[in-house]
């Protein structure tokens, strides 16, 4: 192909892996970091792309991005890089391309043939949903690696040694496709999210619909039939359809049937997989991450014992309502990877499997656009709640009520707080409903604050 002049946008670990390929193909690369910082990884990424002699534009004013990206044939934003950037405002203007990197991954591919491109997305359950396929297709014999959203950026994984590559794709990445066709996708759930960077609720669901626009009909999509939004938008799919549901009713598709008595998770061919009772987690959700990962790595040449073995083996992810400690009696866990009001409404759901008491919720952080009141039905499973980080006063409104509410400044008094009010029985559960972006530079990082207070709670040192 010739060579191009291309603006990439961002240069954190996305940014770095388009640097890299496009350099690698002959493009001639221009990098606009609008936050270069002293972090070491920054500065090696930044060492790395000067050393490729690419032009580097580190927090170039606004006003001259216009004449920049006049400049370039085609624009490459970072996932999270918002479409009211000036950059992509001014590509728009002038009739610039600008596509994802997850959209050059897939071309990649497509072109030489290998890997085969798998793709998760929905609001919540994606990361458990892309381990458990990767882990399944593995088990079977079938060398994969999960990647996209997940860790790896794509770009670098389809240009490893893996048969096939199991994407967890965002809303971010998947709006700016333009050919990004997965020969198996699943699409989970949508929920209010991120809608201070998407603008409208519907604007967020149809860019995670985007999984599957470019599907031809020999690909599949395996797809949430018991939400609404999911299924609605699932019907225009130009692929093969494929669902699955918890809801008893359901009659066809990968569901939860009754045999003698037991709930069994069974294929769309009525193939049992494996008893509920059997699964180490079996809330709804869990169940419903269960069947979804088990039709997509069926349908992409998995083995059915191996996807037995692996759903009754996974016991969840870090950060994903983990159990972290039983002290006096109350149990704790971390759930910081809930940044949104669907996945700790989910979590409370599942308290039963937790614990026999209520939940004291720790929850707040920043808040990403979305209505907190939202939870105020889960309000009976609460004995209390702790509000933390900028979006306190809405927790504390949104909650104040119905239940106690008491507001700490740290995640140490977040924990005390919690563990003061609860009782034996009880779960304190770390489910935020928000970024993490006010107090910590990741959901893991504060996820493992929360895990220090507990440790440091469950030694005495109060």
């Amino acid at each position: 192909m010739p060579a191009r002049r291309v603006l990439v946008i961002g240069l954190a670990a996305t940014g770095d892996a388009v640097v890299r390929y496009l350099h690698a193909r002959g493009d001639q690369v221009v990098v606009l970091e609008d936050s270069p910082t002293d972090a070491d990884a920054y500065l090696e990424r930044r060492g790395r792309v000067l050393a490729l002699g690419v032009d580097l534009r580190e927090g170039a004013p606004a006003a001259a991005l216009r004449e920049l990206v006049e400049g370039v044939e085609l624009v490459v934003p970072s996932p999270g890089v918002p479409e009211r950037h000036p950059a992509l405002r001014a590509a728009r203007d002038a009739g610039v391309p600008v596509r994802s990197e997850i959209d050059l991954a897939s071309e990649h591919a497509a072109q030489v043939g290998h890997p085969r491109v798998l793709a998760v997305t929905g609001t919540n359950g994606k990361t458990t949903v892309t381990t458990l396929v990767a882990a399944m297709l593995s088990a079977s014999g079938v060398p994969a690696r999960a990647a996209g959203n997940i860790g790896t950026p794509l770009l670098d994984a389809v240009q490893g040694d893996a048969d096939v590559v199991v994407a967890e794709v965002s809303s971010f990445q998947l709006v700016f496709t333009t050919v990004f066709r997965p020969e198996v996708a699943a699409f989970l759930n949508v929920a209010d999210d991120h809608l201070d960077w998407h603008g409208s609720f519907d604007a967020y669901a149809n860019a995670k619909a985007r999984i599957f626009e470019h599907q031809q009909p020999p690909d599949l999509l395996v797809y949430n039939r018991d939400d609404r939004v999911v299924a609605r938008l699932a019907a225009s799919a130009p692929g093969r359809r494929l669902a699955f549901s918890v809801d008893p009713a359901s009659r066809d598709g990968l569901r939860v049937d009754d045999r003698d008595g037991a709930a069994v998770l069974v294929t769309e061919n009525n193939v049992a997989l494996a008893a509920v009772a059997a699964l180490p987690r079996h809330a709804p959700h869990d169940l419903a991450n269960a069947l979804a990962a088990a039709g997509v790595a069926l349908a992409a040449g998995g083995d059915h014992r191996a996807v037995i073995d692996v759903l009754t083996g996974f016991d969840g992810l870090p950060h994903h309502i983990e159990l972290i400690a039983e002290h006096d009696g109350v149990a704790f866990y971390d759930d910081s990877k809930a940044t949104n009001v669907h996945a700790v409404a989910a979590a409370l759901r599942g308290l039963p499997a937790l614990g026999p008491g209520r939940a004291v919720l720790v929850a707040g952080g920043r808040n990403k656009g979305l209505d907190l009141r939202a939870l105020r039905p889960e309000a009976s499973r609460l004995r209390a709640v702790v509000a933390i980080g900028e979006a306190a006063a809405e927790v504390d409104a949104a909650f104040a009520d119905l239940v106690p509410v008491v507001t700490a400044s740290s995640m140490r008094q977040a924990v005390e707080a919690a563990a003061d009010v609860a009782c034996p029985g009880d779960v304190v559960l770390l489910s935020p409903a928000c970024a993490s972006f006010d107090w910590y530079g990741s959901y893991r990082e504060r996820g493992e604050d929360f895990v220090r207070e507990v440790r440091r709670l469950e030694s005495g040192q109060r």
